[in-house]
């Protein structure tokens, strides 16, 4: 392996899909990671189109491009922590964590992304095997939404006790930490996050932004944790700052065809 290059801010790799009109996916993680004062490198798993009004096709790469991204990445940075988004085909959640392995990669955030905002599947049943049984027992931290933490659960979630039950029983699959984000409960104008990091609770309130749909939400909450876990801060401490910044971003999201897409200049 090549000598790494050693970089006065912190490397934070972005492993996702590109959403060209920048509301999702890698676009979305660099802005954050930026923000949150990490160096951001990213490599493609899957091109979409799409814009504000939903996703109309996916092209995914194999594991080939995959790898002839990564390496030349891996072989000159120093990378502190990983953020994974959309891996469509188990060939491709097979690739990461066969790297993750290989290179011996800490703070792993996984962002389960299964299916767009507008409904549009991105992970194939072959994929969601794989990242059960592959990688999330490398990962630190996965963070599904309710119908991705039912999809690894195995069971429905209705309530917060349920969240509760889904993230122990998605921590026995081997990851580390667990956050569940509550956004698609009935709750009021409450909005629920629970985190399970080795069994110990904590449950993050905060209110739901009426009126306005987001896409990128879940894209700059895992990348704010993992460059939060790349500055050095617990886990506990990333998640709450990650949660504060996506609040600011959505309140200062500009409006497109109805829908917010995250951006918040500086920090």
């Amino acid at each position: 392996m090549d000598q790494q290059t050693d970089f006065d801010l912190p490397v934070v790799l972005s492993i996702a899909g590109l959403d060209p009109s920048g509301g999702a996916g890698t676009l979305a993680d660099v802005r954050t990671i930026l923000a949150f004062g990490c160096y951001p490198a990213a490599v493609i798993t899957a091109i979409t189109f799409q814009n504000a009004a939903g996703v109309s096709g996916v092209v995914a790469h194999d594991s080939d491009t995959l790898r002839g991204q990564l390496t030349p990445v891996l072989s000159e940075l120093r990378v502190a922590a990983v953020k994974t988004g959309m891996m469509p085909t188990g060939e491709i959640v097979r690739e990461v964590a066969r790297t993750v392995s290989h290179y011996q990669l800490r703070c792993l955030v996984v962002d389960p992304v299964m299916t767009s905002t507008s409904g549009y599947e991105l992970m194939d049943a072959a994929a969601v095997t794989e990242l059960r049984e592959k990688l999330l027992p490398l990962a630190f931290l996965v963070t599904p939404n309710i119908p991705e933490a039912e999809r690894l659960a195995g069971f429905s979630v209705q309530d917060e006790e349920g969240m509760r039950r889904a993230a122990a029983s998605i921590r026995r699959l081997g990851v580390r930490a667990v956050l569940i984000k509550g956004g698609h409960l009935e709750t009021g104008s409450e909005a629920v996050d629970v985190l399970d990091h080795d069994g110990d609770i904590t449950v993050f309130r905060g209110v739901r932004v009426q009126n306005w749909e987001f896409r990128g939400t879940g894209c700059a909450l895992a990348a704010g944790i993992a460059a939060c876990l790349a500055l050095g801060n617990p886990l506990e401490d990333s998640v709450r700052r990650a949660r504060d910044y996506v609040s600011e971003a959505i309140l200062a999201a500009p409006k497109i065809r109805g829908r917010g897409i995250l951006f918040k200049p500086g920090r």
